[in-house]
């Protein structure tokens, strides 16, 4: 009797401590995404930014591109987001000098460089503090 209490009690453990950290990958992105943009206001839609230094260019997994450009975070969320993933590095073929959304991006795995997917952006939306 006493080891079923005991293993009542780990199941219930275990299955109340998933439950507390069932949240999901997007849902963490999106949460650190709102993190980013807290206290800003977003501006108009631009369909290309100047992006000088892509270290600045964050993938947020499922949920959006994020370029950081001084005191703007431009922000694109893609028509798939299922298809940025961690696992994965994004590849940008530009068609000029700046970041475009209609700009060729593939999706690459990590470890193995097969292509995994085709990203297409939207629009990049300006985040600036007030």
């Amino acid at each position: 009797m006493k080891k079923q209490a005991i293993a009542l009690a780990l199941a219930s453990l275990t299955l109340s401590s998933c439950a507390t950290t069932g949240i999901s990958h997007r849902e963490r992105a999106e949460a650190k995404l709102a993190t980013m943009l807290e206290g800003r206001v977003a501006g108009s839609p631009q369909s290309c930014i100047t992006a000088y230094q892509g270290r600045n260019l964050q993938v947020l997994e499922q949920t959006a591109v994020v370029y950081e450009a001084g005191p703007v975070i431009w922000v694109s969320r893609p028509t798939d987001p299922k298809m940025l993933d961690t696992d994965d590095v994004i590849v940008i073929k530009r068609t000029g000098s700046r970041l475009c959304k209609q700009d060729i991006i593939r999706t690459v795995d990590r470890t193995s460089g097969f292509t995994t997917g085709v990203v297409f952006l939207g629009d990049f939306v300006p985040y600036r503090k007030p």
